[in-house]
């Protein structure tokens, strides 16, 4: 039987490129929301309604995978909120937990809607957390600022874990060893 897992790309990303890529080469069979094209389309929270629609419908048991990168990360974080906690397994990698900016290097920057909302919501203990989540993140993100990813993970009980010398796309041995171990865990 094929495992399956529900994935949310970055930015503008597809279900069968780049991480999707590596995630069918393991042997998954991908469902999720490709963040570009028609999904655009609707609005930020009608978005996140979306996916925790599609994970409450088919993805909240205790053996269900979930994996989020990025903007995908930020997405999956307020349709979880939309919904009760998860209970299968979940992996958040360099996620966007709200606004950032390269002020030192390049000046680039970015507030996404609603970015102070999942902080807000932790803050009050109304984030709910998924049952099994591990977050990874670069220690030179500037995009997904480990100190804010590691704020958000204490006030929701998460793991989080830096990765030496890492940027935004983490090194893709890491994500493949990563992925290798939290398959073999599952089986």
């Amino acid at each position: 039987m094929t495992m399956k897992i529900y994935y949310l790309p970055g930015h503008g990303g597809q279900l069968t490129t780049g991480l999707g890529e590596a995630l069918i080469s393991k042997g998954l069979s991908i469902y999720g929301r490709e963040t570009r094209g028609d999904f655009k389309k609707f609005r930020f929270m009608e978005q996140a309604q979306l996916i925790a629609d599609d994970l409450a419908r088919d993805f909240c048991g205790p053996d269900d995978l979930v994996i989020a990168n990025s903007y995908g990360a930020y997405l999956f974080l307020h349709a979880q909120s939309l919904m009760p906690a998860l209970n299968g397994k979940v992996i958040l990698l360099s996620p966007i937990v709200g606004e950032f900016s390269d002020d030192d290097n390049t000046g680039l920057g970015f507030i996404p809607p609603y970015a102070d909302r999942l902080f807000d919501l932790a803050q009050r203990g109304e984030l709910p957390a998924p049952a099994h989540c591990e977050i990874h993140v670069g220690e030179n993100d500037w995009q997904s600022r480990p100190e804010n990813v590691k704020r958000l993970g204490e006030l929701l009980g998460l793991g989080v874990f830096v990765v030496p010398e890492a940027g935004h796309m983490l090194p893709r041995s890491y994500v493949s060893d990563l992925l290798d171990r939290w398959l073999a865990w599952h089986l």
